[in-house]
């Protein structure tokens, strides 16, 4: 069985919901299992966060409903027969499932299209399906469209789960918590065992131990890699190499499914070299400068662009970039450097709550989304708000490809030293990032302080004790 917060806490969440939308069928579709290479063979299963938020339970093959306007809450699902039992142990029934919940109403699944049908006439809410198996049955419940049903979903309900979900309780952030203090673990450990001639393989295997040993697993499929510009390389099939830098962006879900998300840039001998090092002070101070800054009544697009300014600033001590510093970053000449955004809300999703739409979840009618390259990267731009949790993760890039376009295009010349690139083409990337809880005054970075000075990472990578 999956731990459970007490059932008065999901029983207040949907009473809260419902009070949000005020009438109405709220339907909710969990997850099922899904097949990785045949039909028994199923990759680890993962509740959807909204359904665990609300209900709690992670198990597959559930649904459940809030009717707002009787009062009545039912969860759907289907209890194990002897044939699942022999393969699978015996498992709790639907309704003791429910009664977990709060919930003192339950039917098997096939009782759940023609509850919807008898009440066709009035307005049943949804969220976006992310999964091609709901959208299919959404289509089927509801008698639409496959190819059209997510248009259908719920605005509204997206917007008061949005605001539910964005303000952390402290019981969601003691939980938090205790997955950044196992990525702490995973980070560390990947660091003392990092040298010349090992392989990323071997330390994904290392971290992948420690996440599964101590949670639920990875939050999100690790990043290790020496090809730091690479902002998603999942590619582990390189030998550690002196002289290359090694980027490991990575977290751990915690038992109750709340995740941790950090990356850290270190040199795989143990030492940075002056030219490493000058960029990676540039990062450092945008990372630490940008968490100060973090606070509530602040808008986090304010944030990203003060940790762009930091990026530029360095870049241009260095001789890279040239002009107003301001003016670069109102026009994006840092995004050939910076292209991606300072951060995201966390939460039960790493990229918390971005299946219900980012351009919800991260702007309003106060901030709207940039059309620039680079600014237009960022998912997080509203208000800070105490009870969120945010990543901030600045990074400078070299991107050879990145780079020849723009100077192919003389884009932004006023501002970029493009001769001075040619020696940074092979340098890969740096990113720095922690996971930053807003308190009511101010902020606290969540978990074990991470070793990112240079001289914390020069002393710990590569040395086992």
């Amino acid at each position: 069985m999956n731990p459970l917060f007490e059932k008065s806490v999901y029983v207040a969440r949907r009473k809260e919901l419902a009070r949000k939308m005020g009438s109405g069928l709220l339907l909710f579709l969990g997850n099922n299992d899904a097949p990785m290479n045949y039909p028994a063979n199923t990759y680890n299963f993962r509740q959807d966060s909204n359904f665990i938020y609300y209900f709690g339970l992670t198990a597959p093959s559930l649904a459940a409903v809030i009717d707002i306007d009787e009062n009545r809450t039912i969860l759907f699902g289907d209890d194990f027969t002897i044939d699942d039992i022999i393969w699978v142990g015996d498992q709790p029934s639907i309704s003791t499932l429910a009664a977990q919940v709060g919930i003192t109403e339950s039917m098997p699944m096939s009782k759940l299209k023609g509850y919807l049908r008898q009440n066709a006439s009035r307005t049943i809410h949804f969220t976006k399906a992310y999964r091609h198996d709901l959208q299919i049955t959404l289509a089927n419940l509801l008698q639409k469209s496959v190819n059209v049903i997510n248009n259908y979903a719920s605005i509204e309900l997206h917007k008061a789960i949005i605001a539910m979900r964005s303000i952390k309780e402290a019981r969601e952030i003691a939980e938090m918590e205790k997955a950044a203090d196992m990525a702490w673990k995973l980070h560390t450990t990947v660091m003392r065992n990092c040298k010349p001639g090992a392989t990323e393989h071997q330390l994904v295997g290392i971290a992948d131990g420690i996440a599964n040993g101590e949670g639920n697993g990875f939050s999100f499929p690790i990043i290790l890699t020496q090809h730091g510009e690479i902002f998603h390389n999942t590619d582990h099939n390189v030998e550690l190499q002196k002289g290359k830098l090694l980027l490991v962006d990575s977290g751990v879900e915690g038992l109750m499914n709340y995740c941790s998300d950090m990356t850290r840039t270190f040199p795989v001998s143990g030492k940075f070299t002056q030219k490493q090092k000058d960029i990676y002070e540039i990062v450092l101070k945008a990372n630490m400068e940008g968490i100060k800054k973090v606070k509530p009544g602040t808008p986090y697009r304010d944030v990203h662009f003060a940790a762009a300014e930091i990026v530029m600033r360095g870049l241009k001590d260095l001789g890279l970039m040239k002009g107003d510093v301001q003016e670069g970053v109102r026009l994006g000449a840092h995004a050939l450097f910076f292209p991606h955004g300072l951060g995201h809300q966390l939460g039960l999703d790493v990229h918390d709550m971005e299946g219900l739409g980012e351009d919800y979840v991260g702007y309003n009618e106060e901030f709207k989304r940039s059309n620039i390259f680079g600014t237009r990267n960022l998912r997080m731009a509203r208000t800070l708000e105490p009870g969120m949790v945010m990543t901030v993760e600045p990074g400078i890039y070299f991107i050879p490809k990145l780079i020849e376009l723009w100077r192919k295009q003389k884009h932004l010349a006023d501002f970029i030293n493009y001769d001075k690139l040619e020696s940074y083409l092979d340098f890969g990337g740096i990113r720095i990032e922690d996971d930053v809880v807003v308190t009511a005054k101010s902020h606290r970075v969540l978990g074990q302080a991470v070793p990112k000075t240079v001289a914390e990472l020069e002393a710990i990578v590569g040395k086992k004790h």
